[in-house]
């Protein structure tokens, strides 16, 4: 059998500079790819996806929640630029096992990475929980549960809870007083019972030394105290400026023994906030908070007063006033009288005002 020639040496070198042409273009098309895709890596992980135009955004990522929902919360703000890199490098990142409920800030120019390790992290940005303009429980709880991980249902079994209001000091008609109206730091998933205690932390920490050696010059307890400021603050909300003096008023009238006959506490124990004016049907209501009808202070505070409203009863003006109503200018300020002769006849004033302006 005849043996297969031999290639020349010039096809040998021929066929191996082919294979390395070959060789060549795949070395080639491996690097472009191996470049390209260790371009888009960088751009997935390590350039800014998140872009708020220096708006401050937050997200809240709730109890329960899984990936997908988190993303989809972030996604709605319109701050991500390329959502589908966000998701690929939350998978690659292995975010669906490492959710964390939350308040989150976006903040601008966050790459995936930095965003993403953020919320595995549980890194949450505090919110300044607020609360004013509260009269009753419930409306406490309502605004309390819309800045915390919270229910309204929850929050107001607690404040109606015998048991758990003795627990802080107080009971269910006084443990109003111990919201001071002011701003706190805390975290969204701060539950129910841990913003009790952080608030019971805070009025202790309002109560310094100094301020309870100026009620007890008064002879009346911190609840005492919130619940006269509560009055003085409905009776003034305009001008702080004149809440010592309705304070000073209010306390002759308690070392008198007289009753306080404040119209706010009518309008309280009516429930009725749209009262514009007091009238003798309102004041025939049956009701401990009715100062027209029982001596002494209500049972507890008829709103949250604010720290200048009990600065102004524990730093009352020294005065002989007994009586004072609106003026009749509509100023916001009050007339004040030391007998009833002279009430009355600012009282009628006040009336013949009302009465002009259509007030009923």
């Amino acid at each position: 059998m005849a043996q297969p020639a031999q290639k020349s040496i010039l096809e040998r070198r021929d066929d191996a500079l082919k294979r390395r042409k070959r060789w060549g273009a795949v070395s080639v098309v491996f690097t472009l790819a191996l470049v390209c895709f260790s371009y888009y890596f960088y751009q997935v992980f390590f350039t800014a996806n998140i872009e708020t135009r220096g708006k401050p955004t937050y997200v809240i990522v709730h109890r329960g929640d899984d990936w997908q929902a988190a993303l989809k919360t972030i996604d709605a703000t319109g701050t991500v630029v390329d959502k589908l890199s966000l998701h690929f490098v939350a998978k690659l990142m292995k975010y669906p096992q490492h959710v964390k409920p939350g308040r989150y800030e976006l903040k601008d120019g966050f790459t995936n990475r930095q965003l993403i390790n953020v919320l595995k992290a549980g890194i949450q940005s505090p919110l300044k929980l607020t609360f004013t303009n509260v009269r009753l429980r419930r409306e406490l709880a309502d605004k309390l549960s819309t800045q915390i991980d919270a229910k309204p249902a929850t929050i107001d079994s607690l404040l109606a809870s015998p048991s758990y209001t003795r627990s802080l000091g107080f009971d269910t008609t006084t443990v109003l007083s111990m919201f001071i109206p002011n701003t706190y730091e805390l975290y969204w998933n701060t539950s129910a019972t841990n913003l009790m205690q952080r608030m019971k932390k805070e009025y202790e920490k309002f109560w310094t030394p100094t301020r309870d050696a100026e009620r007890e010059k008064l002879h009346l307890t911190r609840a005492q105290v919130s619940t006269l400021a509560s009055i003085v603050e409905a009776e003034q909300q305009q001008h702080a400026d004149e809440r010592p003096r309705i304070a000073g008023v209010y306390l002759n009238r308690l070392r008198k023994g007289m009753k306080l006959q404040a119209d706010p506490t009518v309008v309280y124990a009516n429930r009725d906030f749209t009262i514009k004016r007091v009238l003798n049907v309102h004041l025939q209501k049956d009701s401990p908070y009715n100062t027209y009808k029982y001596a002494g202070l209500p049972p507890g505070p008829i709103n949250l007063p604010s720290i200048a409203s009990i600065d102004a009863v524990l730093k009352p003006e020294s005065n002989s006033y007994l009586y004072f109503c609106a003026k009749e200018d509509f100023s916001g300020y009050h007339a004040f009288a030391t007998n009833e002769t002279e009430h009355i006849a600012n009282a009628r004033r006040y009336q013949a005002a009302l009465n002009r302006a259509g007030i009923r």
